[in-house]
């Protein structure tokens, strides 16, 4: 059984979509031509909050295993707690986190702020960070002892063992259609 499920995002959806309905007949009608207009500013809010979140727990003390929030923190730890005060399940290691969500392409042009980027040495995943836009990313960093922002570059250190980007976040259409079939079933 997956511990991050896509139903979690559709909550944040429903509430756009249903915020769009108190809009003026003449506005709805031209939304008709764009269905999926609101899941995806709905989507776009929830990166931008994954972001917030991330960088909300800059200067946090590194620790291994750390797991306190604006205590201690390690790279792991952060990305489930930001996911998790977005009511996303995550499990607690990166190598497990680095099998969750949708695989991207591994491309700096194909990445979205609330990436989750990947690394590690041969087929072992020992990092993982959120990726905030611009080339940028959020992690606990081991040898700066603290949670950081740093740019993802080729003189990157990191970038040697950038592994993937898994996507817990898309907007995709498909995500609100396949969202709303599952609510759907458990209605039945």
């Amino acid at each position: 059984m997956a511990l991050f499920s896509r139903h979690h995002v559709l909550p944040v959806a429903l509430c756009v979509a249903l915020a769009a309905t108190s809009q003026p007949a003449s506005a709805q009608i031209s939304d008709a031509k764009k269905p999926f207009a609101a899941f995806s500013a709905s989507a776009s809010s929830l990166r931008d909050s994954v972001v917030s979140m991330a960088r909300g727990q800059i200067g946090t003390r590194y620790k291994l295993g750390g797991t306190a929030p604006n205590s201690a923190l390690d790279c792991s730890g952060l990305v489930k707690y930001v996911m998790g005060a977005l009511d996303m399940v995550l499990p607690r290691t990166a190598r497990q986190q680095a099998t969750v969500g949708t695989a991207v392409k591994r491309d700096l042009a194909s990445l979205k702020p609330g990436d989750l980027l990947t690394f590690g040495r041969g087929k072992r995943i020992s990092h993982i960070a959120i990726y905030v836009g611009n080339g940028r990313m959020v992690h606990a960093s081991t040898s700066k002892h603290s949670v950081i922002e740093t740019t993802l570059n080729a003189r990157s250190s990191l970038i040697r063992q950038w592994k993937g980007v898994r996507r817990l976040v898309s907007g995709a259409n498909t995500d609100l259609r396949d969202s709303l079939l599952a609510i759907a079933d458990t209605l039945r």
